[in-house]
């Protein structure tokens, strides 16, 4: 065996440090959080515990709008691949990844999207010659704004040779919603010892850490081809579409479930689950079972637990914090919406950490810095 094959791929090694990016993200957010006072001559104002949430919100008087801006990012190189090897499109499905990002994010705060704007970024305007690719692009986008009821509004489709590489595209999404009434807030005034942790099931890698999942194609003899179940290959595992998760989130409003709080379980993997800035302990105690192509990658990486767990999603998409009262019901309104959920764990009083007990692992609140 090699020594490359040997050394374990970590999402470090393979060129994402987020010990340098959060960094900046939390110096942006000091300096955004100064321009809060140039709201204040529109008679409208920021409610301030949504700072370092994964929407921002303000409130506008009779309720309240959040917003977010996302990208999908490399995730379109590995459709491009994909595309070349089979001649297949994957774009309608890169669509969905794209505007989930940006709505599985604002449905944090308790907003319900209303209008979504795409923003594609081409290597040039050649891009936009392949008719089928263009079309696929449309057909998802619209799929999946159809699905989470929301309007889409528009959009800018710039063509950036020099910046974006020539045959590539950059894609994009802001959303904006409402959180009506206003009761639905949930940036975690309600969190609370007790509370039980509901998680949604994933439906692959979703668009985070795919750094990691094209540089591993460079130990697979079989490249994307390689066969993960018996009837995907490692592309396209790769390229099963994320999840909605708005429709949940709507259907557990009008059964009358208080959210408490909620995570959008993306880049840090499992370490988001203690993204509330209180001292909780976060104490798991069930597991999902793992989307085939994790499994996939987890192996040929050569990733222990702590790396994988604390990278990818491992088969959770998405926590809903909720009274224990209302957890079982929770996961059935979610069943009923077409997501698996299960009861996984529960918050308790103590040092801000993750303990995620089926596996012996303890993420601590040095591990994940975003404010």
């Amino acid at each position: 065996m090699s020594h490359a094959s040997a050394t374990a791929l970590t999402y470090h090694r393979s060129g994402v440090d987020y010990d340098l990016i959060d960094p900046l993200k939390v110096a942006a957010q000091r300096a955004a959080a100064a321009t809060a006072a140039n709201l204040a001559v529109h008679g409208v104002a920021e409610v301030a515990a949504s700072r370092g949430e994964s929407a921002y919100v303000v409130d506008v008087g009779p309720f309240l709008l959040a917003s977010i801006v996302e990208c999908l990012g490399s995730k379109a190189l590995v459709a491009d691949e994909m595309t070349r090897l089979t001649g297949r499109s994957h774009y309608d499905a890169i669509a969905q990844d794209t505007i989930a990002m940006a709505v599985n994010d604002l449905i944090t705060v308790g907003a319900t999207p209303l209008v979504v704007q795409a923003y594609w970024a081409a290597g040039g305007s050649d891009w936009f010659a392949d008719a089928q690719r263009a079309q696929a692009l449309v057909d998802g986008w619209k799929r999946a704004c159809d699905a989470c009821g929301v309007a889409w509004g528009g959009g800018e489709t710039p063509a950036l040779a020099g910046i974006v590489e020539a045959g590539r595209i950059d894609l994009a999404a802001s959303c904006t919603g409402i959180v009506q009434p206003k009761s639905r807030l949930s940036v975690g005034a309600r969190l609370a010892a007790g509370d039980a942790i509901v998680l949604l099931a994933a439906s692959g890698i979703h668009a985070n850490g795919l750094t990691l999942a094209r540089k591993l194609v460079e130990r697979l003899p079989q490249g994307y081809l390689s066969p993960v179940t018996s009837t995907l290959n490692y592309g396209e595992a790769l390229l099963v579409p994320t999840p909605l998760y708005a429709p949940v989130t709507e259907a557990l409003a009008h059964a009358g479930i208080d959210v408490h709080y909620a995570a959008n379980v993306t880049g840090h993997g499992w370490r988001k689950l203690m993204r509330h800035p209180g001292a909780f302990t976060y104490r798991m105690h069930a597991l999902p079972e793992v989307p085939a192509v994790l499994r996939f990658i987890q192996q040929h990486a050569r990733l222990d637990d702590r790396e994988a767990y604390g990278t990818f999603n491992m088969g959770a998409g998405f926590a809903l914090y909720v009274a224990e009262a209302d957890a079982q019901r929770c996961v059935d309104v979610a069943r009923a919406q077409g997501h698996e959920a299960w009861i996984a764990g529960r918050v308790e009083a103590g040092d801000k950490r993750v303990l995620i007990e089926p596996l012996g692992l303890v993420f601590g609140a040095d591990e994940l810095q975003l404010r």
